[in-house]
């Protein structure tokens, strides 16, 4: 899993159809210190979040098996929660 904010929206008129009536969303990992930026990736959105929110990203095909509730199929990258607030712990 990781924090991304959402950059984007994803237009597709045709999609698989475990996507069928699945929100896309684009979204960008937020920076880790001493690692280059990864690009942005589509997402499938399970929250209702919207462009500037940031978000909890599952990234692994099992866990968007489970949150989307559907046989696995071709999602591996699900949007599972809109993040309020998050701290770091420095120590």
């Amino acid at each position: 899993m990781f924090l991304a904010r959402v950059v984007g929206e994803v237009v597709a008129t045709v999609k698989h159809p475990h996507l069928a009536a699945q929100k896309l969303l684009l979204v960008q990992a937020e920076p880790t210190p001493g690692k280059p930026q990864p690009a942005p990736v589509i997402a499938v959105d399970s929250v209702d979040a919207g462009i500037g929110d940031r978000v909890l990203v599952a990234d692994e095909g099992n866990a968007a098996a489970q949150v989307l509730r559907k046989a696995r199929g071709p999602v591996r990258t699900v949007i599972v929660g809109v993040v309020d607030h998050a701290e770091i712990d420095p120590s």
